[in-house]
């Protein structure tokens, strides 16, 4: 009976995470600060947060961590930061279903490079995968429709992916940190891009001219506190209880959601194309991941 409660609740906290996360494009088009503001405040607002939660739940400090994993750490630190930075960049210059779409190409990127990375095999199945997720991003991305897919929707497609390939480096580097208690890892590597973005703004004077309201307030806290500290709390939280295809499979929560917001929410709308490569990709990464039995390799 305590089984079933246990899954029960870790379904929920995952579903939850991927409620909340799928919806963090809306919330930026509502905050008028930079990227770089904005990814900086998340980081340190999330690490605070997520500290908060770690030491309310263990009521005592992290864990002590070899020098060699904590460069790792800092490094993947960095590696968010960007990341972060080219997903905010994406949704100012194209929609939030075509940027969280081309976004969630980290899978197929880390199918491709498996082969060099973990001298895994790439079998013919994965193979069709890849290629039926690369013909939905091109569908996505609207280069094949006339009066899409240019000027700033094409920026926000790069943006999109270039933030794909800083998860999918983060990603390959945070297997090797081996041992490391995933909520410490996350807090450290929260910090780190705060770091790195503060570093950032202090040089190209990014903090010139930022005045805080209540309305922006709000909003920062809401992005750091709970879509990111509450969402990296819900997601590790449910870990434990969960099969690792239920976890690639309830991972698709996310798009799905950042699909149906922007279309409520922002009045957004998909081409019939965008339709078909949205279903190409997230069926075929879907179609990978449960036949190889992982979890979702990306998160926001």
């Amino acid at each position: 009976m305590d089984t079933e409660k246990n899954s029960a609740l870790s379904y929920l906290m995952f579903i939850g995470a991927m409620l909340i996360v799928g919806t963090i494009g809306v919330i930026r088009r509502y905050i008028p600060l930079s990227s770089a503001l904005l990814a900086f405040f998340r980081g340190l607002i999330g690490a605070l947060s997520l500290l908060l939660y770690v030491l309310l739940r263990r009521r005592r400090g992290m864990e002590k961590i070899e020098r060699k994993k904590l460069a790792l750490l800092l490094l993947n630190g960095v590696f968010l930061a960007v990341n972060w930075l080219c997903l905010f960049e994406s949704f100012r210059y194209t929609t939030i279903s075509r940027a969280t779409l081309c976004y969630y190409m980290q899978p197929t990127i880390l199918l491709l490079l498996s082969p060099l990375v973990f001298r895994e095999k790439l079998t013919g199945r994965k193979l069709l995968c890849a290629a039926a997720a690369l013909l939905g991003m091109v569908l996505v991305s609207g280069v094949l429709e006339s009066g899409s897919g240019g000027g700033s929707d094409l920026r926000g497609v790069l943006f999109a992916l270039g933030g794909a390939c800083f998860y999918a480096t983060l990603a390959i580097l945070n297997k090797k940190v081996e041992g490391v208690d995933a909520y410490d890892k996350t807090v450290i590597q929260l910090f780190a891009a705060s770091a790195v973005m503060g570093v950032y703004l202090l040089a190209t004077r990014g903090f010139a001219g930022l005045v805080f309201t209540p309305h922006l307030a709000l909003l920062l806290l809401l992005v750091g506190a709970v879509y990111t500290g509450v969402v990296y709390a819900l997601y590790f939280g449910s870990m434990s209880g969960l099969k690792a295809q239920t976890i690639s499979a309830l991972g698709y929560i996310d798009p799905v959601v950042a699909m149906v917001a922007s279309a409520l929410i922002l009045g957004e709308d998909m081409s019939a194309a965008g339709i078909v490569g949205a279903v190409l990709i997230i069926g075929s990464t879907l179609v990978s991941e449960l036949t190889d039995g992982s979890a979702p390799k990306g998160k926001r």
